[in-house]
């Protein structure tokens, strides 16, 4: 048995406001017990202190402050080796850049070293569940799980179905698509923290025939997620529309095969119509905002506010979208996010940021009954947070006054530094 001590902050609910105080919980002296890697109890730190046997330990963090951890809602494995690569939009991109390198994947050893190294960077992000991509390989898919299993991470992925507009050696077939699918859901679904996303790429790379195939994956496995993208670059929609000339809109091909729904996943959703944004609420599909990505490849500016507001409203994620996103830390993303967001004249508290990166992206993946807050009987995923951890940090640290600002000075100045310490199912991570 463990208690952790310091600051700690965790959502009720989505702050309304920089001053909601009643969205949050937070102890000046808190505590976390936990104990066989789920969080026992929380509060103030003397009552818990008090009530533990003389064998549990007692970790101090103080002064710094202890919240769930981070999760990342759509993120390549892959594409580790693509990051920061010049010069291109999407479709040129994924053509010069990112189909080429994910071709190594057919080697299970690149797998597995890639798997570990994607992994490694996560956690000392301090990010501690993520919407994993990997690659058409049915390999990098079970190195990618191994991986996570050997951690005891709590993760989603899974293994791209892609049968068309790809490089020969980055294509399956409809039934062979398939049949990888549902061999690593029963090998792979439900071991540990794992779950399984069905992932079509995105509708350009796959026929009729498999998004039928992926259709029946989603009838046979009605509780699993699903994941891909949708409405990120207009050469991509238009590119889309010439696929399937029977489709009302991009958000049709996928409507029209059975794929909305309250797990699905729809990576960027810049370029929504009012009909699609009504179908994807309608269904309960949630929209992922990936604001590092889409100012990199200049797809768009995503509109968080008004897809919130709408008299149908969107259920959000936030994700790093590495490696077309610039950076692995969600601190990073949701700094991009914020100003994404003012460059559409509005703003996003950091109270909401942060509950954005937690319990947000845990709602949004349907897995709020295990990580996303610091409730007892949830998974001990936590992350320490250190506003102090650069010189220039520091320096400002000596003038605010609030949690909101320290929370926002994390959010914009914040990177892998600021993240003191890692906790996955309540074990001490970022030096493992």
């Amino acid at each position: 048995m463990i208690l952790l001590r310091g600051r700690t902050l965790s959502f009720i609910t989505e702050p309304e406001g920089i001053d909601d105080r009643a969205s949050y919980r937070y102890f000046e002296d808190g505590g976390i017990l936990i104990d066989k890697g789920h969080i026992v109890a929380t509060g103030d730190f003397g009552p818990l202190a008090s009530g533990i046997g003389k064998d549990a330990e007692i970790v101090d963090h103080r002064p710094h402050l202890i919240l769930p951890g981070f999760i990342d809602a759509h993120v390549h494995m892959p594409q580790m080796q693509v990051i920061a690569s010049y010069g291109a939009e999407l479709l040129d991109w994924l053509n010069n850049y990112t189909f080429p390198e994910e071709t190594k994947f057919r080697d299970a050893q690149h797998s597995r070293r890639i798997a570990r190294l994607f992994l490694d960077q996560m956690v000392s992000q301090g990010t501690t569940t993520v919407a994993a991509y990997c690659t058409v390989h049915k390999a990098s898919a079970e190195a990618f799980f191994a991986e996570a299993l050997s951690r005891d991470m709590r993760v989603i992925a899974g293994k791209c179905l892609m049968d068309r507009n790809a490089p020969e050696g980055l294509r399956d077939t409809a039934r062979t698509g398939y049949d990888d699918t549902k061999a690593l859901i029963a090998e792979w679904h439900g071991r540990g923290r794992l779950h399984y996303a069905i992932t079509p790429r995105f509708a350009i790379t796959s026929t009729d025939e498999q998004m039928a195939a992926c259709g029946a994956l989603a009838n046979e496995f009605p509780d699993l997620h699903i994941q891909t993208h949708l409405s990120e670059n207009r050469a991509e929609i238009d590119y889309t529309q010439t696929l399937f000339p029977w489709s009302k809109d991009y958000t049709d091909v996928y409507e029209r095969f059975g794929l909305l729904g309250h797990k699905t996943l729809f990576g960027h959703c810049i370029h929504l119509t009012e009909r699609e944004a009504d179908a994807l609420s309608d269904s309960g599909s949630v929209a992922v905002f990936c604001p590092t990505s889409n100012l990199f490849l200049g797809s768009g500016l995503f509109d968080y506010h008004r897809y919130k507001r709408r008299p149908k409203p969107l259920r959000v994620a936030a994700a790093s979208d590495v490696g077309g996103g610039t950076n692995y830390s969600m601190l990073r993303t949701m700094d991009e996010g914020y100003k994404v967001i003012a460059l559409q004249g509005e703003k996003l508290n950091p109270l909401a940021s942060f509950w954005q990166m937690t319990l947000g992206n845990a709602r949004a993946l349907s897995l709020e009954a295990h990580v996303g807050t610091l409730e007892p009987g949830t998974d001990a995923d936590i992350v320490v947070l250190d506003a102090r951890a650069t010189p220039g940090m520091a320096l400002r640290m000596e003038t605010i006054e609030t949690l909101a600002e320290e929370l926002f000075l994390l959010q914009t100045l914040g990177d892998d530094r600021a993240v003191r310490e890692v906790y996955v199912a309540g074990k001490p991570a970022k030096g493992a």
